[in-house]
């Protein structure tokens, strides 16, 4: 369990980045707080959730996750999954998931399950990144049309067109307004230059312009001065069983997306590798201590993290400034804070949004192969109008069937001329190689072929090119070898590898021959053997 655990490695070399550690934790600090009260709010759980989960689980899990780099705090795609939650259950539930999400990726990383994510296909990853990208928008628009979300459908595309339907358009071009200024303001500052904290810089502008010109906007409004202390969230034992289903669709994204971000992060800069498990051990502890303080369920967020790398960060120093600089925000600058308009928080996630789809690599999944495409196009409109857990599920599901389909196409059952000299009676030999994979895909379709070929007297099978086989595979050629020397046909193996043996003997693949010496480990013995089978039965006696 030491690998699970905070130890002095973690700060190696601190006293050369510690200048850097500093700055790039102040930067992504400043990146993150409009980011976090926008979360917050788009969530329904409140601009003063989202900084409570940007500080303490931040901070825990920049402590005890797995990577040197990442930062941790609430995120699009976690908003996407706790807004019909807070809908259906109220705000009160967001604690009580985020403390039973917090448990169950706990528990994964002790159970060493930090290495599943990498069987996630790419296609899947990149469609349910856009259908949140989709929802993360769709989410915007009732602050943008200046109309609250209550009494809307849970679905984003839904509460959308309803909220437009219900603005008071004359009113509505207001709020409209900002989120257009705001989209125009982070565009030229990200053109003016890759480094400046565009969102703050952009909200800043904003919310003196609106304060100035006194506009009927609704605001963030007042928020704590001080970070409230733990305590246990209140539990209704009738709704308790209803929050364990979305409890485990927070933990799956949790996982997932803090595995993801953490090996881009390892990728973008030369600061050690990530500890997979550990990092879930770190995200199942922030998401328990922020569910504890009122915050929401958290996980490692792609593009702070990449803000952070990008301003210099060699150690988890600078996530935990990034929290510390947050926190201060509580301490002195609340006040200010609660006067930023809903609308310029709605258009920094709507330029975020539109930021998290590269047509570039839309391009390149859609060019791939047919069914990469499928599977990408399929995740992300499912992720759009069902649920984004839903969505991987088929994704993987999907993808999982064609590539067992391209499996069981690539494997085969071909048969071959009889080594040597032809002798007289070889047409009654069948010498089948089987190639590629002997499972449930293939299996039955191999016996078919196999059984198709008739005045054969003896049958062998050789089995030396056969990468894998599973239960259904050895069960389904225990089936060919009993019925065709129920047929009359005498069936010979060769080359059974020896990764294979144990199982073929535990299905009675060996039992079903009619003699122990039908099993042979080299091609010519063994049509000898069937050579001299045709020679014996052609003599009277013999």
């Amino acid at each position: 369990m030491r690998s699970l655990l905070p130890n002095r490695q973690d700060y190696r070399g601190l006293r050369r980045s510690w200048r850097g550690d500093l700055l790039a934790g102040v930067t992504v600090g400043i990146v993150a707080l409009p980011l976090a009260l926008a979360f917050g709010v788009s969530s329904g759980a409140g601009a003063e959730a989202g900084l409570i989960t940007a500080i303490v689980a931040g901070l825990i899990a920049a402590v005890f996750g797995g990577s040197n780099v990442q930062v941790s705090g609430p995120t699009g795609a976690m908003v996407v999954v706790l807004a019909p939650i807070v809908a259906s259950h109220g705000v009160a539930s967001v604690m009580v998931v985020s403390i039973l999400a917090g448990v169950i990726v706990l528990l994964a990383g002790a159970l060493r399950l930090g290495r599943t994510v990498s069987y996630i296909p790419w296609p899947v990853i990149e469609g349910f990144t856009v259908g949140i990208a989709v929802i993360i928008f769709l989410q915007q628009v009732p602050a943008t049309v200046g109309v609250g979300g209550a009494g809307h459908s849970t679905n984003a595309l839904i509460a959308a067109v309803e909220s437009a339907l219900d603005a008071d358009w004359p009113t509505a071009l207001i709020p409209l307004a900002i989120v257009a200024a705001v989209a125009v303001l982070m565009v030229l500052l990200g053109r003016v230059s890759g480094r400046l904290p565009a969102s703050f810089i952009t909200i800043v502008i904003v919310t003196l312009g609106a304060s100035f010109l006194d506009l009927p906007l609704m605001t963030i409004g007042e928020l704590p001065h001080s970070l409230p202390l733990p305590a246990l969230p209140l539990i209704d034992a009738g709704t308790l069983p209803s929050l364990v289903g979305p409890a485990f669709a927070v933990a799956a994204l949790a996982a997932i997306e803090s595995l993801l971000s953490a090996r881009v992060a390892a990728s973008m800069a030369d600061t050690g590798p990530y500890n997979a498990d550990r990092e879930l051990v770190g995200q199942g502890l922030a998401s328990i201590a922020s569910g504890f303080f009122g915050g929401m369920p958290a996980t490692g967020a792609i593009a702070r993290t990449a803000v952070n790398v990008r301003s210099g960060a060699r150690t988890r120093m600078s996530a935990i400034v990034h929290s510390l600089a947050l926190l201060a925000v509580v301490y002195v600058a609340a006040n200010v804070v609660s006067v930023i308009p809903l609308a310029a928080l709605s258009g920094v996630l709507m330029v975020t949004a539109a930021r998290m789809v590269s047509p570039t690599i839309i391009k390149q999944v859609l060019r791939s192969t047919r069914t990469d495409a499928m599977v990408f196009v399929i995740t992300a409109i499912i992720t759009v109008s069902f649920d984004l857990i839903i969505a991987v599920g088929i994704g993987i599901a999907v993808a999982a069937f064609f590539a067992l389909r391209a499996l069981s196409t690539a494997s085969g059952v071909h048969r071959e001329e009889l080594e040597g000299p032809p002798v007289a009676g070889d047409e009654r030999i069948a010498l089948f190689r089987v190639d590629g994979s002997l499972f449930f895909g293939a299996a039955e379709r191999i016996l078919e072929r196999i059984s198709d070929h008739i005045g054969i007297e003896v049958v062998i099978l050789r089995l030396s090119q056969l990468q894998l086989i599973d239960a259904t595979g050895a069960h389904t050629l225990t089936e060919l070898v009993t019925s065709l020397e129920r047929r009359g046909v005498t069936v010979l193996i060769k080359g059974i590898r020896d990764e294979h043996l144990q199982l073929l003997e535990r299905l009675g693949v060996i039992d079903s021959l009619r003699h122990p010496n039908h099993l042979f480990a080299e091609l010519e013995p063994a049509i000898t053997h069937a050579r001299s089978h045709i020679i014996r039965t052609a003599i009277p006696g013999a």
